[in-house]
């Protein structure tokens, strides 16, 4: 099995290791295509200093010369992680882009509410925004990754991030059919001939889930749809650059896939699980 990775962060957002080192990394660990997907720009407080700057020239122009650097040995694609809360437009020299939701906003009051930081945010969320009702939480959420899918971005980024911080189903039952019944309704706005979705092995990296986002049921969705997915890291350090990359692929096969999605430039390319 071939493989890419195209969902990194590296220190020009919240990564933990610089562009160079991340591509490095990819190419040791034998990915055909690297792709830089830094965090859009967003004014939320939490984000400064975790997200690209207002002005993103310096991270594109690194991208472009590790592109250089790596020509005819391994692929490095410029790409973004764009933010549903962010007031910035997809950069047009972006080669893909990463749709994802990471944070809800309140019109009521101004504020915003981030679902995947701490518990302590998602608690404060649940509370201030929808008055203790989890499965309010839960369709809101949803309701924003809907949007987002409708914008047809590249890949869709962990759809069901939500259960990040819910392991032992500390804020929503997962097993709901309500539950369920919003995921699936945010998975019909994605167009499976324009979108790609990952299976993303992020938070497993870092403690908070022992199986990839997103759950079998809606992968299995997805298959029926005629969708494709794509296998990521969504890696903050060099060390986790392809981590579970062996996880994925098992769930992916478990949900009736056969074939995972390189990215390249010359766009998606199929390769045997």
């Amino acid at each position: 099995m071939r493989i890419c990775t195209v969902h990194t962060h590296s220190t020009l957002c919240d990564g933990k290791n610089t562009l160079a080192e991340m591509a490095r990394a990819a190419f040791a660990a034998g990915a055909v295509t690297f792709g830089a997907s830094g965090h859009s720009h967003t004014d939320i407080p939490w984000d400064q200093g975790n997200v690209l700057p207002e002005d993103p020239s310096a991270y594109r122009a690194e991208v472009l010369r590790l592109r250089e650097e790596y020509r005819g040995r391994m692929e490095v694609l410029p790409g973004i992680e764009q933010d549903s809360q962010s007031s910035q437009p997809v950069p047009d020299w972006a080669a893909y882009w990463i749709g994802s939701v990471h944070n809800l906003y309140d019109p009521r009051t101004g504020q915003y509410h981030c679902v995947d930081w701490d518990a302590d945010h998602v608690a404060a969320c649940l509370r201030e925004m929808f008055g203790g009702d989890a499965l309010a939480m839960v369709r809101g959420y949803f309701a924003d990754v809907a949007a987002m899918a409708r914008r047809r971005p590249t890949i869709l980024g962990h759809m069901d991030l939500i259960v990040k911080l819910n392991r032992d189903g500390r804020f929503f039952d997962e097993a709901d059919p309500a539950y369920r019944a919003a995921a699936l309704e945010a998975l019909h706005a994605a167009d499976p001939d324009a979108t790609l979705l990952e299976i993303n092995t992020g938070a497993m990296a870092r403690g908070y889930r022992d199986t990839p986002y997103p759950a079998l049921f809606l992968l299995r969705e997805w298959r029926a749809m005629g969708g494709r997915v794509i296998l990521t890291a969504d890696v903050h350090s060099a060390a986790g650059i392809v981590h579970a990359y062996d996880q994925a692929a098992e769930l992916a096969r478990a949900a009736g896939f056969r074939e995972h999605t390189l990215l390249t430039s010359r766009g998606p390319m199929p390769d045997f699980l």
